[in-house]
């Protein structure tokens, strides 16, 4: 591990007040997103949509100028201002600013692959699209996975690229953030698991009922047939 800061460094800067203020206005907007719709889609669709939201503009605002500056240079070496949020949360990953090649790999699958699913997936919400719990679960793996390589290979080297000499960067910038895209995929997962099994179940309803109804007038015509077959005996 290594420490990113000096003693003279204020802990709480300028740039981290105004990330922090700007992912709580991504928030905002996705809960006013979310309220729009309200009377389209459930209640829990409602907090799906909000998050959503909150992910396509993370993902559009903040990771994509990262990808784009990491391919042309460093975030350490960038003096755009789209940087100075990732030279923030570089303090406590310091792999972000130096253009890491399996961080920025993830990242462009991150920016264009997921953030397609992502935006599909809110369109899917709204629409009660028959592909919505595919988009969802594809976006919801997808996240994890990203999630894992992040972090996994750096926890096997040691973490010697991670800060946690202190709450902000540890329990802020590394756990809570990056969490929510843990809680978030796998409660996504959880209700899709769950739609899908009331959906299998209603097909398999369904196709009793039919197999049921098509016996039924098999046996109707079959006894219909006897009938008839003896009537004419008696005739005869």
């Amino acid at each position: 591990m290594y420490n990113a800061t000096s003693s003279s460094e204020p802990l709480l800067t300028t740039v981290a007040i105004y990330s922090l203020v700007v992912t709580g206005v991504y928030l905002i907007i996705g809960a006013v997103f979310g309220y729009v719709f309200r009377n389209r889609v459930s209640k829990v669709d409602c907090y799906v949509l909000v998050w959503l939201v909150y992910d396509v503009l993370i993902h559009a605002t903040l990771e994509l100028p990262f990808v784009v500056i990491s391919l042309v240079s460093t975030v350490d070496d960038s003096e755009h201002f789209t940087a100075l949020t990732w030279k923030e949360y570089a303090k406590a990953d310091r792999r972000w600013g130096v253009s890491d090649p399996t961080i920025v790999s993830l990242e462009i699958l991150t920016v264009t692959i997921v953030e397609i699913f992502a935006i599909f997936l809110i369109y899917a919400v709204i629409k009660d699209c028959y592909y919505r719990h595919f988009l969802q679960i594809s976006l919801c793996i997808s996240e994890l996975y990203g999630g894992w390589l992040t972090f996994c290979p750096e926890w096997l080297t040691g973490s010697k690229n991670l800060n946690t000499d202190n709450f902000l960067f540890l329990w802020v910038y590394l756990v809570f953030f990056n969490m929510l895209w843990v809680v978030a995929p796998v409660a996504l997962l959880v209700q899709s698991w769950y739609s899908l099994k009331v959906l299998c179940g209603g097909q398999v309803d369904i196709i009793s009922e039919q197999t049921t109804t098509t016996t039924n007038t098999t046996r109707t015509y079959q006894t219909r047939s006897v009938s008839r077959k003896n009537n004419m005996k008696k005739i005869s």
